[in-house]
């Protein structure tokens, strides 16, 4: 079931012969299911989500994958739905929330915003000094300050002083603490400010910086450019604060049932949850072509969204 939330000024309500050109969807809690109290996903598509992604594409939509993934962590889940098919054109993907826009396969980063993260790093760690920090270390893992939480981390993870961590120029940091909440971080970025960089909370006590005006909504509008297409064209679900600006920024945007607060606030509407496959029940509302009959599984990993 679908609960609209009504419509604005500035972002009427889509009308109901509309259909999406650019379908954005995020991962974790929305194309996977969480493994509940784990903060990790399992790796596996189910047959009814698989099925609406591939009406979406005969119908001529364009699926892009947005998340705060890492690169490394994405192209297997498009492995997983099939995505691009046979004969299509590589596939778009938004990763690192916005930060890194890769085509696959192969694998090609097309563009990449990067910043300088040592103040808001130091920050953070003074308020947190036991805190984690990692950034990725493209198609090998992350260096990290310290090994995080199994199954957290996709790849090798590579131990490095923090200040050779963000020595350079960097597109994402995640510093995350298990011994604090997520209420505990949303309420440190909010005090601290952290100028010149934008950042995001996840499930758990996990920090994403990123550069300043960069989320999945700017990666989205980036791809959307390149398809010479624009906003009033796109559905965009998503379950997770990262998710809050693509939701935004998409004609429709739809939150998962079991998004936190301010997701559903961002939203046009919500769905069912990611148990009971809420991306697919929103997908059939604009795209109703019939199933397909497949399922796809890898096991199960990362927070990242």
């Amino acid at each position: 079931m679908v609960e609209e939330r009504g419509t604005s000024v500035s972002k009427p309500q889509v009308p109901d012969d509309w259909q999406p050109r650019l379908v954005a969807l995020d991962i974790d809690g929305t194309l996977l299911k969480w493994v509940e109290g784990s903060g990790q996903s399992y790796e596996q598509i189910s047959p009814a989500v698989y099925d609406a992604v591939h009406e979406a594409v005969d119908a001529g939509a364009h699926i892009v994958l947005a998340s705060g993934r890492s690169p490394h962590g994405m192209d297997k889940i498009a492995d997983l739905l099939d995505l691009p098919g046979e004969g299509a054109d590589r596939l778009w993907v938004v990763a690192s929330n916005g930060a890194v826009i890769f085509r696959y396969p192969p694998l090609e980063v097309v563009h990449e915003e990067t910043f300088d993260a040592r103040e808001a790093v130091r920050l953070v760690l003074e308020e947190h000094p036991e805190a984690l920090v990692a950034v990725e270390e493209r198609g090998v893992g992350y260096r990290v300050s310290q090994p995080f939480p199994e199954g957290e981390l996709s790849g090798e993870m590579i131990e490095t002083a923090v200040k050779d961590i963000v020595a350079g120029p960097v597109s994402r940091v995640i510093i995350r603490d298990p011994t604090a909440s997520a209420d505990d971080f949303v309420a440190m970025a909010a005090k601290l400010g952290l100028h010149g960089t934008d950042y995001v909370v996840g499930w758990t006590a996990w920090l994403d910086l990123a550069p300043v005006g960069v989320s999945k909504a700017s990666g989205l509008d980036h791809v959307a450019r390149e398809l010479g297409l624009g906003s009033e064209v796109a559905l965009a679900i998503g379950d997770g604060r990262n998710d809050v600006e693509m939701l935004g920024w998409a004609a429709r945007g739809v939150a998962m049932g079991q998004a936190v607060p301010e997701v559903h606030e961002a939203a046009d509407a919500t769905t069912d949850s990611v148990y009971n496959d809420g991306a697919a029940v929103e997908l059939r509302r604009w795209f109703r072509d019939g199933p397909r009959g497949s399922s796809s599984t890898l096991g199960f990993r990362s927070p990242e969204g």
